[in-house]
């Protein structure tokens, strides 16, 4: 069975987006080795704060260092979630300790942790079985503008008109591709997660 997922185009500032460059995404993420590479090349304190996360329509987690831009970990691209992710290390194994779908550039809905836990999971990399802090984002249809909604208040807090109850960030819907084969050539899909 092949899993589909929304996609969520860049909708942050114009200006973050023109500075993407080629092969500046973040580190691709297979294999429990690239995650311990990838960490072991971060210092102490850094490896202590979460980092900039998003899950690319491939299926696959990138990562980069926290104060890195989304847009830039993604390469510019449309992504299947996005947020802030911290690791620690027990018994000399690597697993996710926090996880959000926090990202002011792609607004992600937290119905994308699926496709996080899929990247997770493909990666063998432990996580939670949700986000452990989520986010919900929504556009007023009034002003237009990206809000956080707070304790359920589904209220623009620039314009006090009411928010929509279902994710409408971007104003497109942009279903996404099918994630790709895996070595056998069987089309992958999200698998749950094993304790």
């Amino acid at each position: 069975m092949t899993t589909r997922r929304r996609s969520y185009r860049y909708v942050g500032p114009a200006e973050l987006k023109a500075r993407v460059r080629p092969g500046g995404e973040g580190r691709r993420i297979r294999t429990p080795a690239d995650l311990v590479r990838w960490l072991s090349a971060r210092g102490p304190d850094e490896r202590a704060e979460p980092f900039t996360f998003v899950a690319g329509t491939d299926g696959l987690l990138r990562l980069a260092p926290r104060r890195s831009e989304h847009v830039s970990c993604a390469g510019g691209a449309p992504v299947l979630s996005a947020g802030e992710m911290t690791f620690l290390q027990s018994a000399g194994q690597w697993s996710v300790t926090d996880v959000s779908n926090q990202s002011t550039g792609y607004c992600p809905d937290p119905s994308s942790w699926p496709t996080v836990a899929a990247a997770l999971d493909r990666a063998g990399i432990t996580h939670p079985e949700g986000f452990t802090h989520e986010v919900v984002f929504r556009r007023c249809p009034g002003c237009e503008e990206v809000n956080i909604v707070r304790e359920g208040d589904f209220a623009c807090v620039f314009c006090e008109s009411a928010l929509p109850h279902e994710w409408n960030v971007d104003g497109g819907e942009i279903p996404a591709a099918p994630y790709p084969a895996d070595q056998d050539g069987l089309l992958w899909h999200a698998r749950p997660h094993e304790s």
